[in-house]
């Protein structure tokens, strides 16, 4: 090749690694960049987040029920069959004068109507449930949502409010079923599915929470909870 011919390509080949150095440059850039506002907001990020995490949980636990921070006091639950639970989650022990005295967790139905249906619930040490909280859904707006009780519309008396204080000893664990089925928990008409799903995970986790009760509360802070095989 003479020297005429190698020019073009020298210079193409100079284009090509400028412009590759530029493009290097840039990418450096942006991710200093996207760094710097990740440190940033990173405590603005974090502090929505716990702030999320405590209004979730007055939902099903008063604050005047314990007097420990709560959201330190947690150990790791991985994924969980009998809680319907595929990922792993944590289950916040709240205490009072250091004694027990509720287990925040969670659970899914996943025989929903539209699918799984998540929800949030707190056990008292004395083997009460405090209350059930539906976190995430998709039963049919205006008929099986009203397992929610932003989406219910009896705002004074929601239907997930029946199993506010209920127990194994007021209410036996066969008859955490709806009533259509011989159980003890109503459902609306036309949309039984929703309410037998939620009935159901309620009684299992509730059940689950009371018979390891002693274990997870004595697991230190961040621990990490196995089943026994």
């Amino acid at each position: 090749m003479n020297a005429s011919a190698s020019q073009p390509a020298a210079g193409a080949l100079r284009i090509s690694l400028r412009t590759a150095l530029i493009l290097l440059l840039f990418t450096l850039a942006f991710t200093a960049l996207m760094a710097g506002v990740y440190q940033f907001t990173r405590p603005v990020l974090e502090a929505t987040a716990l702030d999320a995490k405590r209004r979730l949980i007055a939902e099903v636990l008063p604050a005047d029920a314990y007097d420990n921070d709560l959201l330190a006091d947690a150990i790791e639950l991985p994924p969980n069959a009998e809680l319907g639970l595929a990922e792993a989650t944590s289950i916040y022990r709240a205490r009072r004068g250091g004694a027990p005295a509720a287990l925040v967790l969670e659970t899914a139905a996943r025989d929903g109507y539209s699918g799984e249906i998540r929800l949030i619930l707190a056990v008292r040490a004395d083997g009460r449930l405090t209350a059930v909280r539906v976190t995430a859904h998709r039963e049919t707006p205006g008929l099986g949502d009203y397992i929610d009780p932003k989406k219910d519309k009896n705002k004074a008396s929601p239907w997930i409010s029946q199993f506010d204080g209920r127990n194994f000893s007021d209410t036996p664990r066969e008859k955490w079923r709806v009533k259509k089925d011989g159980g003890a928990f109503d459902q609306r008409a036309g949309a039984t599915i929703s309410a037998r799903a939620v009935t159901k995970a309620a009684g299992r986790a509730l059940a689950w929470a009371l018979e390891r009760a002693d274990t997870l509360y004595a697991l230190p802070p961040g621990a990490r909870h196995e089943e026994k095989p």
